[in-house]
């Protein structure tokens, strides 16, 4: 049998189409293989904590802020209280909360600071006791982690981080330095953890009163120091569910909220102090001095000042740092008076409640009780 050269050409032609059309087989059938069997990552570990080198550098850089501070660890539920778990039941909302807040304490005391911690086991610790240790321990702050759960058992697709202080800005309870420490932490834990801060909030903080209006949550309500709960993710999410019993990404967790914690002094508090002698009292009038003091410098157009839940005015001498309130004398023995002011890195003071007490002529400010 002869072939043309035309008849030769032709079945070049196919072999060349027939050769594509498998080279093109064979990679869509490698792609696809490739695809299915490629891991993808739950989480990735932020460099500074990933290295060991950078892991002590962002300690030791918090440490001049950190050391000395004492603050309050509070592990959600524990002990009878653990009904709170994905539908599944293998991912236990106590348990995640304690090894989150056992790795901040680690991180923490590593950075100089003291810590006192509601548990450091599987444990009972009722509600109302959890404020109670906190305000006898002498802490600065008050931190609880908690992790969250959607109204209906059938939702697993809601996730984001959270993190809430007491009452609305309108409210007199409100204190404006728990909303400071919320923002940095909140920042913090969602950046390393990748999640969002969820849509009802603008930075995702978020006032306790969304949950139990005008009541908001126990131990934040109860608690007197400054204190702020975080929600760190949803343990009913079918994506959280995967990581939230890794040990690592619980440390994550935790260096989330560590590094929030240290930013947060590191922009420094604001300090209110009475200045006894220059204040004066006589029939009419009294007369109050004080010095409000920060190394960034105080933001004037803070400051707020009320006496009895009033707001009233005030004077300020700028560059003696000087804040000077006079108000009527009626005689009364239980006025008090609170002040708020923010330095220009944008942090609060401290809550500042004070009785005021008149005694032989002598004004003295005495803590609430």
């Amino acid at each position: 049998m002869r072939i043309t050269i035309k008849q030769l050409l032709l079945l070049k032609r196919k072999f060349n189409e027939l050769k594509g059309s498998l080279f093109l087989m064979g990679v869509l059938i490698l792609a696809f293989t490739s695809c299915t069997s490629i891991n993808v990552p739950l989480y990735d570990i932020p460099p500074d904590l990933k290295v060991d080198t950078l892991k002590l550098k962002t300690i030791s850089s918090f440490s001049e802020y950190l050391k000395g501070k004492k603050i309050f660890l509070d592990p959600g539920h524990g002990g009878e209280d653990r009904k709170n778990s994905n539908r599944a039941g293998n991912v236990i909302e106590a348990d995640v909360n304690l090894r989150v807040a056992l790795n901040l304490r680690n991180y923490l005391i590593d950075a100089g600071a003291q810590v006192v911690i509601s548990r450091d086991i599987d444990k009972t610790v009722q509600l109302a006791y959890r404020s109670v240790l906190a305000d006898s321990s002498g802490a600065d702050l008050f931190v609880s982690i908690h992790h969250n759960a959607p109204a209906k058992w059938e939702d697993d697709w809601t996730n984001y981080t959270s993190t809430y202080y007491h009452a609305k800005e309108t409210d007199y309870e409100y204190e404006p330095s728990e909303r400071d420490v919320a923002r940095y932490i909140q920042r913090d834990l969602s950046y390393v953890m990748g999640n969002p801060g969820g849509l009802g909030s603008f930075d995702g903080t978020y006032s306790d009163y969304l949950i139990y209006p005008g009541q908001g949550f126990s131990v934040l309500r109860r608690t007197k120091i400054p204190a702020v709960l975080v929600e760190c993710a949803f343990h009913t999410s079918h994506f959280e569910e995967l990581r939230l019993n890794d040990e690592i990404f619980n440390e994550i967790q935790a260096w989330g909220i560590f590094r929030g914690l240290g930013k947060y002094y590191r922009n420094g508090i604001p300090q209110i102090n009475f200045i006894p002698d220059s204040s004066k009292v006589d029939c009419k009038k009294i007369s109050l001095l004080f010095n409000l003091s920060d190394t960034s410098g105080i933001n004037w157009r803070s400051v707020q000042v009320f006496l009895n839940k009033e707001e009233i005015g005030y004077e300020v001498t700028k560059d003696k740092n000087i804040l000077k309130v006079v108000f009527d004398n009626s005689g009364t023995q239980k006025n008090i008076i609170r002040i708020i002011c923010a330095n220009k890195n944008g942090n609060h003071s401290l809550p500042y409640h004070k009785q005021i007490e008149i005694n032989d002529s002598r004004i003295i400010l005495n803590e609430l009780n």
